[in-house]
C-alpha cells in the first residue's frame, strides 16, 4: 500500500503548516502529495510553490475541475508542472457538481462523462505533441468554429516540448458509469468513499471499463487511490463521533438536494433511509440532529479508525480489496510519521 498526503484545497487561509507536512511525507517515504480545489484556490499553484522543496515525492492534483480551464490549458498547466518538478506530476481530474459548474464557472453540467472522454482526448494530444491538435467537439471544438468565429483559428501544436508524453491522467469518479470510462481512459482512480466491502462492484464497473476496445490500461497497472480519513487512536467510539458531522455534511448537505453524487454514493452501500433522514434535518438546520443520525458503521465503512493494530488490519483489507494508495489527511508532522511507520512504504 502506498500513502498519499491529502492537503486538499484551502479555507479562508492557505494552511499554516502545508510545506512542514510535505518534508514529513518526503523524508517518511510518502507516494505522492496532492492538492485539490473548489472555489477558491487552485489545485495547480501550491504543488508548483510548495513542491519546489521536494526531489522524489509524485506531486497530483486530486482534483482540478474540468471546467475551470479549456482541455489544451489544463495540458499546458500539467506540463509545465511536470518540466518544474523533473517528471513527478499526476494530472487528477474531475467534473465537480452542477452548483460549481453552472454556478461558478458558468458552463453547463450536462454530459459530464462525454465532456470528460472528449477533454482527456486533447489533453494527450497535446502531451503527445505529434500533430495539431483538434478535435470534433462538440463540447471542445478545435479550431472552434462556431458562432461569432472569425475563421482564422488553425490547429497548434505546444510551443514547448512535454518532458513526458504519458502524464498519468488519474479521474475523480463515484458513479458506475463515470468509473468505468475511468478504467477505460485513465491510468487511474481517484475514490472517494470507497468501501471495502463494495469492492465486487467496482471491479464489475472497472473490469466493464478495462475490456472496452483500445482501454489505455489493465488491472496490473492500473491505480486504485482511495480518500480515507486514517485515525490511531484508543477511544474508537469518541473518534467516530467526532466524525459523524462531516459525513451528514457531506451527505445531507453538500451539493444540490436533488444531486448530490456523495448522497447516491451511500445510498449504493445501503444507507437510503440515512440519507434520506440525514438530508431532511441537514436541509432544515438541524445539523447537530442529522450528524446524530448517522450510524457507526457508516463512518467506519469508508475510513480506518482504531488502534495500532487495527489500524494496520484495515489497511490490509484495503489492499487486498484492489485499493493501491490511501489519500490521507495530516494535521501535523508527528501524524505523518505515525502513519508511515503503520504502513510502510512498498
Amino acid at each position: 500500500m502506498k500513502l498519499g498526503l491529502q492537503l486538499g484545497y484551502w479555507g479562508a487561509q492557505p494552511p499554516a503548516n502545508a510545506r512542514e507536512l510535505i518534508a514529513a511525507a518526503e523524508a517518511e517515504g510518502f507516494d505522492a502529495v496532492f492538492a485539490a480545489e473548489s472555489w477558491g484556490s487552485d489545485a495547480f499553484t501550491p504543488l508548483a510553490w510548495w513542491g519546489s522543496a521536494t526531489q522524489r515525492v509524485r506531486l497530483g492534483t486530486s482534483v482540478a475541475q474540468i471546467s475551470a480551464r479549456t482541455p489544451t490549458s489544463c495540458a499546458m498547466h500539467a506540463l509545465t508542472l511536470d518540466h518544474l518538478n523533473g517528471g513527478r506530476t499526476i494530472l487528477g481530474l474531475g467534473v465537480s457538481g452542477p452548483q460549481v459548474v453552472e454556478g461558478w464557472y458558468g458552463q453547463p453540467f450536462a454530459k459530464p462523462l462525454a465532456r470528460t472522454r472528449e477533454y482527456v482526448s486533447i489533453v494527450r494530444q497535446v502531451l503527445a505533441r505529434q500533430a495539431p491538435v483538434t478535435s470534433d467537439g462538440p463540447h471542445y471544438p478545435l479550431p472552434y468554429a462556431g458562432g461569432n468565429a472569425t475563421g482564422l483559428g488553425k490547429p497548434l501544436k505546444p510551443i514547448t516540448h512535454p518532458l513526458r508524453a504519458g502524464i498519468p491522467v488519474w479521474l475523480g469518479a463515484e458513479g458506475p458509469k463515470n468509473i468505468a470510462l475511468t478504467a477505460e481512459i485513465a491510468d487511474g482512480w481517484l475514490a472517494i468513499y470507497y468501501s471495502p466491502r463494495l469492492a465486487p462492484m467496482y471491479n464489475e464497473w472497472l473490469d466493464e471499463g478495462f475490456a472496452r476496445a483500445g482501454a489505455r490500461r489493465s488491472r496490473a497497472d492500473f491505480e486504485v487511490a482511495a480518500t480515507c480519513q486514517v485515525v490511531v487512536t484508543e477511544d474508537r467510539a469518541g473518534e467516530i463521533a467526532r466524525l459523524k458531522p462531516v459525513t451528514a455534511l457531506y451527505v445531507g448537505g453538500m451539493g444540490a438536494p436533488e444531486l448530490n453524487f456523495h448522497a447516491q454514493v451511500y445510498r449504493r452501500m445501503g444507507y437510503g433511509d440515512v440519507v434520506d433522514e440525514v438530508t431532511a434535518l441537514f436541509r432544515s438546520g438541524q445539523k447537530d440532529a442529522a450528524a446524530a443520525a448517522i450510524p457507526d458503521e457508516m463512518v467506519t465503512e469508508t475510513m480506518i479508525i482504531g488502534d495500532a493494530a487495527q489500524v494496520r488490519d484495515d489497511v490490509k483489507r484495503w489492499e487486498d480489496s484492489g485499493v493501491t494508495m490511501l489519500l490521507v489527511t495530516c494535521h501535523d508532522p508527528e501524524h505523518v510519521s505515525q502513519l508511515a511507520n503503520l504502513v510502510p512504504p512498498r
